[in-house]
């Protein structure tokens, strides 16, 4: 299988204020995604769901940030196999064992990218339950823009900055796991 990762990201119908911090009841509002074999970035609403997930078998790596503690969890209802067969990389997760500390979007892209985030989650929440699907899929859009440039700057460069109070830091991160890129999920829709 060729590297072609997908990198997502999902916004939800709920907080976890309103579902006890549980990511299975938070329910998904939408799910966009960039696709390296196709080149293309797209969006899934739940009705969706079925094109999006023969996508995900399909790919080497879903790459995300808090991909395997949010993104992933709260897809699991959805799908009939098991979400821990997808071979992963969360941004987020490299960063915390370097760190020993988590850093959030936003603060990656202000520092690597010189780029912000147009928004928080909350904010999705609050276009779904407005139903204006335009503003929530090219804020989740946006939010993929993002995560794949920074994976493709860890990837080229093998480091993401953030800054503290004392300036500009540096983190060491190994985002080419493209070695071991054969996917191993086993396909569990009809195609």
């Amino acid at each position: 299988m060729l590297h072609n990762p997908i990198v997502l990201d999902i916004e939800t119908q709920h907080s976890f204020q309103e579902v006890g911090n549980d990511p299975k009841k938070l329910k998904v509002s939408v799910i966009c995604i960039y696709d390296y074999a196709t080149n293309e970035y797209l969006s899934f609403r739940e009705e969706d769901f079925s094109k999006l997930f023969p996508r995900l078998e399909r790919a080497s790596l879903l790459v995300g940030f808090n991909i395997n503690k949010f993104d992933l969890p709260v897809l699991s209802p959805y799908y009939v196999g098991k979400m821990s067969q997808f071979k992963t990389l969360d941004m987020l997760e490299e960063v915390e064992k370097v760190l020993g500390f988590r850093v959030a979007l936003d603060d990656l892209a202000r520092a690597t990218l010189g780029t912000k985030k147009s928004g928080h989650g909350f904010l999705a929440i609050e276009y779904f339950r407005n139903g204006e699907w335009d503003k929530l899929i090219s804020y989740c859009l946006e939010d993929v823009r993002i995560t794949r440039e920074l994976y493709e700057y860890g990837l080229k460069n093998s480091k993401l900055y953030f800054n503290d109070f004392r300036g500009k830091k540096e983190i060491n991160v190994n985002f080419d796991l493209s070695k071991n890129a054969e996917s191993s999920v086993s396909l569990s829709l009809p195609f």
